[in-house]
């Protein structure tokens, strides 16, 4: 069975954040800090990973990605990196 991940990266350097869902985060992150040559993360690294939860399936996944990317989410984001 295929797990899923949320997860929150963290630019400390920029003070930005980033959320996205994947199947495999340890790739994920390597394209996010070391690989992609395109994306909006390029441009902010180097990041952390703040925080991960896990699901059973893809759409519960994008489901929680896509709260965490409303205002109530933003302020749980916001709070997770006041605690760092």
């Amino acid at each position: 069975m295929e797990e899923f991940v949320v997860y929150i990266l963290y630019s400390e350097k920029f003070n930005k954040n980033y959320t996205g869902y994947t199947s495999n985060l340890i790739e994920r992150f390597k394209s996010h800090n070391l690989l992609g040559t395109k994306e909006y993360t390029l441009k902010f690294r180097p990041w952390k990973v703040i925080h991960v939860e896990f699901f059973n399936s893809k759409s519960e996944a994008i489901k929680r990605e896509k709260y965490l990317k409303t205002g109530i989410g933003r302020e749980f984001i916001k709070n997770l990196i006041l605690n760092i």
